[in-house]
This record gives C-alpha cells, sequence and structure tokens, in this order.
C-alpha cells in the first residue's frame, strides 16, 4: 500500500496554555489565560468530531505550551475527550509534556489513570542562574520533585535540556549533565539555544543584550552531550535525542518515517493521506473559527512526489541508523543517488556522510553541522 495510503496510528494535541512565555520559546501558545480552557476544551471536542468516528492509534502526544497547567479537573477533562476520539491499543505510548513546576501529585494521577505511559518533562537545566537566563519558572529542586512523582505511576521519564545558553561554560553544561543522569530519566533531549525570530532573546540579541555561544564552544558540548550519555548506557538514536533500551521516542519515530498522523489544537499540523495541513497558530483565532463551525487550517499543501521523497530523505538521516537505499527506493520510487547525487557527493567527500553497505548516515563530524545538509536535500 502507498504511504498516501496508510491511515494515521499517531495523533498530536496541542494544548497552548503555559503559565508565562520564556524569552526564547516561539511555540504556538498563550500565557496566564486560564479563563480560556473551558472554551478551548469545547472547541477541542468539536474539532475532534470532525474526525467522523474514533480513530486507533498506536501513539498519542499532548504537547504545548504545557498540558499539565491545566487544573486537575480540566486535564481529566481533555484527556476523556482525547480519549474518546483516539482509541490507543494495547502495548500503545501515550505521551505528555510538563513542566517541572506545575506538576502536582493529582495531575499524575489523572495522567496515570488515563493510561498515560511517558512524561517529557521540560528541565532545561539544573542551574538556577541558567533557569533565571532562561525566564524558567521553576527550580532544579522542581526537577527533581517532578522526576520523583512520574516514577510513583508512569513507565517512562523523558527529560528535556539546553545547552549553548549565553554565558554558559562547558563546565555549567557538565554539571547539568550529570544532574540529569543523576536522576535515572529514561530519555534524555539535548538542544543548542536557538535564537528564533519574534522571540524576547531575538530582540535582545539585536539590541546586544544577549550573546550567541561560540560556535566551538557549543560543538564542543554536544560532543560532551554524545559521549556522556553514551558513557552512561544511552542510545544516541536521532540527532538531539538519546534513550535507555526499550525507551525511544515512538511518537516522534512516526514523523522521522515520515507516516500520517492525526493533530489537533492551534498550531497542529497533520498530515493524513498525502497532504499537509497547520491550523491557525493564534489560539484565539482558533477558537473563534472552530466554535464557529469553520476549519481551523491556515496552511495546506500537498508534496509532489518528489518533494516528499526529499523530506522523506532529511527527516530518516536525522536518525543514527540513516536510510537503506533498497526501502527509500521502495517508499518513494526514487534512487537516493539520482536523487541528491552531487550534494550527496559532495557530503560524503568531505566526511559528513558515510556509505555502509546499503544504507546511508551521518558520521560524527556531520551530526556537528548536520542542520546546514539538510537544504542541499531539499531543493533540486
Amino acid at each position: 500500500m502507498s504511504r498516501l495510503n496508510v491511515q494515521p496510528r499517531s495523533a498530536y494535541i496541542h494544548v497552548p496554555f503555559c503559565a508565562h512565555r520564556c524569552g526564547y520559546c516561539n511555540f504556538t501558545l498563550i500565557a496566564n489565560r486560564p479563563d480560556l480552557v473551558d472554551r478551548y476544551l469545547v472547541a477541542l471536542e468539536r474539532e475532534l468530531s470532525w474526525l467522523g468516528s474514533p480513530q486507533s492509534v498506536d501513539t498519542l502526544f499532548l504537547g504545548g505550551g504545557t498540558p499539565t497547567y491545566l487544573a486537575a479537573g480540566d486535564l481529566e477533562r481533555l484527556l476523556k475527550i482525547v480519549l474518546t476520539w483516539f482509541r490507543p491499543v494495547e502495548g500503545h505510548e501515550f505521551s505528555v509534556e510538563a513542566n517541572p513546576s506545575g506538576l502536582n501529585a493529582d495531575r499524575v494521577a489523572v495522567l496515570a489513570d488515563h493510561g498515560v505511559t511517558r512524561l517529557s518533562l521540560g528541565a532545561q537545566s539544573f542551574r538556577a542562574d541558567k533557569l533565571h537566563v532562561l525566564e524558567r519558572d521553576h527550580s532544579p529542586f522542581d526537577i527533581a520533585s517532578a522526576v520523583e512523582l512520574a516514577r510513583t505511576r508512569l513507565k517512562s521519564v523523558s527529560l528535556d535540556l539546553i545547552f549553548a545558553t549565553p554565558g554558559e561554560t562547558l563546565d555549567d553544561w557538565r554539571h547539568d549533565i550529570k544532574a540529569a543522569l543523576g536522576l535515572a530519566p529514561d530519555h534524555l533531549s539535548t538542544y543548542g539555544r536557538t535564537f528564533e525570530r519574534g522571540t524576547t532573546f531575538w530582540s535582545r540579541r539585536r539590541r546586544g543584550d544577549l550573546a550567541q555561544v561560540d560556535e566551538e564552544l557549543e560543538r564542543a558540548m554536544y560532543a560532551e552531550a554524545i559521549d556522556r550519555l553514551a558513557g552512561a548506557g544511552f542510545e544516541h538514536y536521532e540527532v538531539s535525542n538519546f534513550a535507555r533500551a526499550g525507551h525511544r521516542c515512538r511518537h516522534n519515530e512516526v514523523y522521522w518515517a515520515g507516516l500520517p498522523y492525526f493533530a489537533a489544537g492551534p498550531g497542529a499540523a497533520r498530515y493524513v493521506r498525502g497532504r499537509r495541513e497547520v491550523n491557525h497558530r493564534s489560539t484565539t483565532t482558533w477558537l473563534s473559527r472552530v466554535l464557529a463551525g469553520k476549519s481551523p487550517v491556515a496552511e495546506a499543501e500537498e508534496l509532489s512526489a518528489e518533494d516528499r521523497a526529499r523530506e522523506l530523505l532529511v527527516l530518516g538521516l536525522r536518525r543514527l541508523q540513516g536510510i537503506s537505499r533498497e526501502a527509500f527506493c521502495a517508499a518513494t520510487g526514487y534512487q537516493v543517488d539520482q536523487l541528491v547525487g552531487e550534494a550527496l557527493l559532495r557530503h560524503v567527500s568531505h566526511g559528513l556522510l558515510e556509505s555502509v553497505g546499503d544504507r546511508l548516515r551521518l558520521t560524527r563530524e556531520g551530526l556537528f553541522v548536520s542542520d546546514a545538509l539538510w537544504p542541499d536535500f531539499l531543493r533540486a
């Protein structure tokens, strides 16, 4: 069966609420608006009803924003709405993102009682001064407390960490890695701090209030994470992600495999039957449109066969296992070497990619500059 005709087996729900917006964040969210929670839940239920019938899924992911910003009663209502329309099968993965400062026993109990298996915790750092720079609203103690709470009821705990924050040293980053490992998480995601247009960090850098970390230092920090986490028994399975055995994020692997997925909520992106749609990023616009019975979609496109192949190549190469040339051709109808031959030869010759039998994958050197490679493969 063509990938275009495969029924999605995964779903993403965007929950846009946060206590406040951090200076580096450009995600779809609305800060300190508990008054909109009820309208959001009504609108979400309506948008999901447009599916027509409940869908069986292998993975569910509630992201944001901060889903656990919702009070326990509202969180339970949210989960009941989602589970009415998406029915997890046996052995499912159900992930929910959380902020350490907002997690408590009542919220964890609600998550566990509704089949959530995995908590993704936005730790970001274990140093109070770095958390202040990032404008986070939690303390290092909050992280440890949240992990301890999650361990009482949930199967898997993941931590997000940010490196290359303005003013950060390599020793500072080593401290964060050591502290994270001390909590024995099942999964770690590490991200280099970027300055996204539209954020306060972007504006502060333009004014000279913040300076980006030197590229060589950022590279050293990433290398430190790779080596330290490998030494601690984590599998480096995607550019930014590390997991203990059996704890990969299966939902994200759906994205990297180029498979279809459902999505709902403000700013949510779905990929169904070859059509990509993105909802309005404005929470209030999404609300008003859905509650008026109108489509919340702001952007939609159907990729050409070649563009789908190029995108699948880039997504596949983000994984450390890389891609199988034979499997890629079977899925897309394109030979990798014919599709991106010139760029491929150049990056292999520079030691950024390597061919091992049938497989094409990033080298260690390629990992450090992977984002710079992808444009060469996405354009004809």
